[in-house]
C-alpha cells in the first residue's frame, strides 16, 4: 500500500512539474490566469475519514434487509461468563452487548479476554456497553476512580481526572461504550439519583459533565443521561413512570444545560429515561418524537439516542406498558437509534414485531434507516480506532 502510494506522489509531482516548465515557456505569450480560473483548478481536498466512515455506512446499509437494519438497534445482556454465548448472541445481527454484574469476571485481564472473543465481522464493531459512573453505580470491582458521590464536591479537574482514569481502564478491558455521566441534577437529598449527580444545579453540574466527556474522549464513547432529567423528580422510574409537572421553559433553565454541555464537548450518545414531563408530552420521554426533537433541533444532538433499559417500562406494571413489543414499536418510532435490553426477554419476536410494524406502515422506512445509518457510523468508527491499520 505504501509503495503504490509513493508511486502515485511521483506520478503527482512530475506531472505539476512538467506543466509548470510548459507554462514557463508560454509565459510570455499567454495571459496569466484570472484569480477564478485558478481557484477553480485548485485541486479538491480528499474525503475525510468521517466522509468515508459515512459512505461506508450508507452502502452497508444499502446490502441488508430490513429485518437485518432492525436487529442491528438492539443492545442485550447475553448470560454469565460464557463467552462462546457472547459471541453467539453478537452473530444473531445485533448492535452489541450491555454488561452487568454477573457478566464481570474477577480479573481486568479475564474481562478482557472475553470481550476480545466477540467479533461482528466485516468491517464493524459490536458494541460492548456498561454502566460505569463510579460510586453508587459501579460495574468492574477493580474499578477504584471517583464517582459523583465524592465528585460533585469537588473543582472540575477531579472529574476529568477520574473519567480519564476510568475510562482507560474501560478501554483496556474491551469496553467500548460507558453509559456512565450522569447529567440529571437536583438539590434533593431524597431523590434517589442524588449521590450520583455531579452537581445540585446547572450551574454547577454543567462544566463537571464536560469534563467527564473530556476525560473519557478517544477511549470510550460517552454517553449522558437520563434525558430530559432525573432530576425534576424524587421517584426511581425503575419501577414507576415519574409525573414531572415541569414546563419547556423550567426545564432550559434547570435540566437543559448539563446535556448541552456534553453535546457540545462531542458525548456520542444520549440516553432517554421512562419519564415523563407532563406540560411538554404525557408519554415516557423515550416514548416521545417531542422529546427527540428536542434534543435533535434544540440541543443540537447529532449522535446516537439509546433508550434506559427497556424491561424498565414493564417492571412499573402499568398496563399501558404491559406488552414489550408494543414498547419496541413505540420506542423506535419515537426516535430512539439503539434499544436496550437488561433482561432480554424473546428479542426475536420482538424485532419481528417492529418489522411488522415498518411493513403495515405503522413506522417510516426512513426512521428505521436513519437510526441504523448513526448506529452503523459509531460502530464503524469503532472498528476503525480498533483497527488503525485498516485501509479505506
Amino acid at each position: 500500500m505504501r509503495r503504490r502510494g509513493a508511486v502515485a506522489l511521483a506520478i503527482v509531482c512530475l506531472g505539476l512539474f512538467l506543466t509548470s516548465c510548459a507554462a514557463s515557456d508560454a509565459e510570455q505569450a499567454t495571459p496569466s490566469a484570472s484569480p477564478t480560473e485558478t481557484a477553480e483548478s485548485t485541486p479538491t481536498q480528499p474525503p475525510s475519514v468521517e466522509d468515508l466512515t459515512a459512505q461506508y455506512a450508507a452502502v452497508r446499509l444499502d446490502t441488508m434487509t430490513l429485518e437485518q437494519k432492525v436487529a442491528s438497534m438492539f443492545i442485550v445482556r447475553a448470560p454469565g461468563l460464557d463467552g462462546a454465548a457472547w459471541q453467539a448472541t453478537v452473530s444473531r445481527g445485533l448492535g452489541g452487548l450491555i454488561l452487568m454484574g454477573e457478566n464481570i469476571p474477577a480479573t481486568p485481564e479475564e474481562l478482557a479476554a472475553l470481550t476480545g472473543g466477540v467479533s461482528s465481522g466485516d468491517g464493524l464493531s459490536p458494541l460492548i456497553a456498561i454502566d460505569e459512573e463510579g460510586g453508587d453505580v459501579t460495574r468492574l470491582p477493580y474499578d477504584g476512580f471517583a464517582g459523583a458521590d465524592s465528585l460533585a464536591a469537588e473543582p472540575e479537574s477531579a472529574t476529568l481526572d477520574a473519567f480519564t482514569g476510568r475510562s482507560t481502564l474501560l478501554g483496556s478491558v474491551g469496553v467500548s461504550v460507558n453509559f456512565g455521566v450522569v447529567a440529571d441534577v437536583t438539590a434533593d437529598p431524597a431523590s434517589f439519583i442524588f449521590s450520583r449527580t455531579l452537581g445540585p444545579d446547572a450551574a454547577t453540574a454543567a462544566p463537571k459533565v464536560a469534563a467527564a466527556v473530556a476525560g473519557e474522549k478517544g477511549r470510550v464513547f460517552s454517553t449522558l443521561k437520563h434525558f430530559p432529567g432525573h432530576g425534576e423528580s424524587t421517584d426511581d422510574s425503575h419501577t414507576s413512570v415519574p409525573q414531572i409537572d415541569v414546563d419547556l421553559g423550567g426545564w432550559r433553565a434547570r435540566d437543559a444545560p448539563p446535556f448541552k454541555a456534553g453535546i457540545d464537548g462531542g458525548a456520542e450518545l444520549v440516553m432517554f429515561g421512562h419519564l415523563a414531563y407532563i406540560p411538554v408530552d404525557p408519554q415516557p420521554a423515550s416514548l416521545s418524537s417531542t422529546w427527540h426533537s428536542i434534543l435533535r433541533d434544540e440541543l443540537g444532538f447529532t449522535g446516537v439516542t439509546v433508550t434506559d433499559d427497556m424491561g424498565m417500562l414493564e417492571a412499573t406494571g402499568l398496563p399501558e406498558y404491559a406488552n414489550p413489543d408494543e414498547n419496541a414499536i413505540r420506542a423506535v418510532a419515537a426516535g430512539n437509534d439503539l434499544l436496550l435490553y437488561v433482561t432480554p426477554g424473546d428479542i426475536d419476536a420482538t424485532i419481528s414485531a417492529v418489522v411488522g410494524a415498518v411493513e403495515s406502515g405503522r413506522i417510516d422506512s426512513a426512521v428505521i434507516d436513519d437510526a441504523v445509518t448513526r448506529d452503523l457510523e459509531l460502530r464503524r468508527t469503532l472498528w476503525l480506532r480498533q483497527h488503525p491499520d485498516t485501509a479505506f
